[in-house]
């Protein structure tokens, strides 16, 4: 620079070698400014506005060559320079920054509202609970807001803090109003994440584990879906001094990767999210002596995310629901046994009957205990009675072939005596009626033949065999026939209009809205 200077003054003077020289610094400036835009954007293009630029001006090679190699050590300068000053300037950062902070103060006490936006990521859902009406998720929850009170200016834009900052800082109350255990984790140290930005924005992030009352109506069950809740909000801070709103809107503030909602019995199909105020009431003592407690009602600003289920039918068909079926077939069975077969028709009735009930207790014991009907309920009901109705029918059969050999045992029994009888009067010619063995021989006779028709069979082959004593009692009933018919034609109706109704019904309940 002091050749190009000399080189100037001695063309035109004293005066002119300064205004070139002025000139030349602001040329010089200007050029610094255009090294430092090409090196954040990385374009040629500024390389050739550099070239115009020298020409613009009517420098040398040489001079240009020179004036390069100067920006180059001014802006290695600068540089080392802001390293420097950033690593040794954090601290004095921070501690301007809590310099007179009161922690204790809500940003814009008294002046304005605090707006604080939540987004949530999920990273783990489930599992679901039925018998205590609850679920459990990961997460990460994230809150945002603006405290100006830490607003800075520095070389650096946003100031990366961990958990140690927190309890420095006033950070939001938030709690989960629906919640029967959380957890917030601190292993290896507490999982919480800090970031202050230069304009005051503080970015809260923290690791929690969750697990939260989901009322169930379970009168769908097992084809029943739910809409479990999540509530969170301010514990003590009403709207009128925060108001949480949802960072990234209604559709992307909840996050629930694929692979975060593996459940077993239910599928995560989708979530919904509002904003909702909340009407509580606190009990505020008077100051005044012997003055009752009176009721101080406040609107709290409350986010509510509804996490949609749909229950999986697949374990409860297999297990309960296929069993069930089979058994009323087998209880059906039953019809096509010779209605002689009387221990082998009980046995079957009673056996069905037993494992009915086993299974009907069996599938309540995963449920909770309510006082109301489930679908399952109403379909073991069906399948009971139908079992039920078999062993009755078989009790049916029995009594009115019982009746019917009565008859016929009275027909014979009549005949007999009509016949001995007519045998009686053909021979009292031969007899003599003073004897006092005629009657004798007469009751002899009407007993021999009454007992002829009655034959001896095996024992085996008595009480129940499938070969019936009396041939003229022997084949199916009339009420075996019929119920051949009638019974599986009904459970296969009954089974058509169950499913129809409750897989066309929409079975996922609807979200419930707080007071």
């Amino acid at each position: 620079m002091a050749e190009l200077q000399t080189g100037q003054s001695n063309t035109g003077g004293p005066d002119a070698a300064a205004h070139e020289l002025g000139s030349f610094k602001s040329h010089l400036r200007q050029l610094c400014n255009m090294l430092r835009v090409a090196a954040q954007r990385r374009k040629e293009t500024q390389v050739m506005d550099l070239c115009c630029w020298r020409r613009r001006h009517r420098l040398s090679v040489e001079n240009m060559g020179r004036v390069l190699a100067l920006l180059s050590l001014m802006c290695l300068g600068d540089v080392l320079g802001n390293v420097k000053i950033s690593s040794e300037n954090i601290t004095r950062i921070l501690d301007r920054l809590l310099e007179g902070y009161d922690n204790r103060l809500r940003p814009g006490s008294g002046v304005s509202i605090t707006e604080v936006k939540t987004d949530i990521f999920v990273t783990s859902f489930g599992p679901v609970s039925d018998v205590e009406m609850e679920f459990t998720m990961d997460m990460f929850f994230r809150q945002m807001w603006v405290d100006e009170r830490l607003a800075f200016e520095g070389p650096i834009e946003i100031l990366r803090l961990n958990n140690r900052m927190v309890d420095k800082i006033w950070t939001p109350d938030t709690f989960f109003r629906n919640a029967r255990k959380s957890l917030a984790h601190n292993t290896t140290s507490p999982n919480k994440m800090f970031r202050i930005m230069q304009n005051g924005t503080v970015f809260y992030t923290m690791r929690l584990t969750v697990s939260a009352e989901c009322p169930m109506k379970l009168m769908d069950f097992p084809m029943d879906g739910h809409s479990c809740p999540l509530r969170f909000g301010s514990y003590a801070y009403t709207n009128h001094e925060i108001v949480y709103t949802w960072r990234k809107g209604l559709v992307e503030s909840v996050d629930v990767p694929p692979e975060s909602s593996n459940l077993l019995q239910y599928d995560l199909i989708g979530k919904t999210l509002s904003s909702e105020t909340l009407k509580i009431s606190t009990e505020q003592r008077r100051l005044k002596p012997l003055a009752g407690p009176e009721a101080i009602w406040g609107h709290y600003s409350v986010q509510v995310v509804h996490f949609i289920l749909q229950r999986k039918l697949g374990y409860h068909l297999i297990q309960t629901y296929i069993p069930l079926i089979m058994v009323v077939v087998l209880s059906q069975v039953a019809f096509w046994i010779n209605k002689e077969s009387v221990p082998a028709r009980t046995v079957a009735g009673v056996t069905t009957v037993l494992t009915m009930t086993t299974l009907s207790i069996s599938a309540r014991s995963s449920l909770p205990k309510v006082a109301y009907a489930t679908a399952m309920d109403w379909f073991i009901a069906v399948c009971f009675a139908f079992v039920a109705s078999a062993l009755v029918e078989f009790a049916a059969v029995n009594y009115f072939a019982t009746l019917e050999a009565n008859k016929m045992r009275r027909r014979l029994s009549r005949g007999s005596v009509l016949e001995s009888i007519a045998e009686g009067s053909d021979d009292e010619d031969e007899s003599t009626v003073s004897d006092p063995s005629v009657g004798g021989r007469v009751r002899m006779r009407m007993s021999s033949i009454s007992e002829a028709p009655q034959t001896r069979l095996p024992i085996f082959l008595q009480q129940g065999s499938a070969v019936p004593p009396n041939v003229t009692l022997a084949g199916p009933s009339p009420i075996d026939q019929y119920a051949r018919i009638v019974f599986p034609l009904a459970f296969a109706i009954f089974n058509i209009i169950y499913w129809y109704i409750y897989l066309s019904k929409d079975t996922i309940e609807k979200a419930r809205e707080i007071d």
